[in-house]
């Protein structure tokens, strides 16, 4: 399969803001529905967000929702996440996947990357 790779994390103040980007070598994904999702230390991998094929429809965690921004440039096969007014409880390793009409993550044709890192302290 195919590995996602995320970039973008890093340190940032609470109320900063970070984008971050998921693509994939060697595949497209521009007919697939992707998210992202987040794993705190200690907890357990939670949806963040997604976005349909097209773009044109996405779904938001209550706990992100107005705060962050998912969007996809297909020509780039690239989705990112804009993260404005960042909480310290934001802070996780941040991954993307293809996901399903349920919002969770399924595997169609690409494994789980490393993640990206994301610090949110003052």
């Amino acid at each position: 399969q195919v590995q996602l790779v995320e970039s973008g994390g890093g340190l940032v103040q609470p109320g900063g803001s970070l984008r971050l980007s998921c693509t994939a070598s060697g595949r497209t994904f521009s007919s697939y529905d992707m998210g992202w999702f987040r794993q705190a230390p200690g907890k357990e991998r939670e949806f963040v967000a997604d976005i349909k094929w097209s773009g044109r429809t996405t779904y938001y965690a209550d706990s992100v929702k107005g705060r962050f921004t998912i969007s996809r440039d297909n020509a780039k096969n690239t989705v990112y996440l804009q993260m404005n007014s960042l909480k310290p409880e934001d802070t996780a390793i941040y991954y993307c996947k293809e996901v399903a009409p349920n919002h969770r993550p399924v595997n169609v044709f690409a494994s789980w990357g490393q993640g990206t890192q994301v610090t949110v302290s003052s």
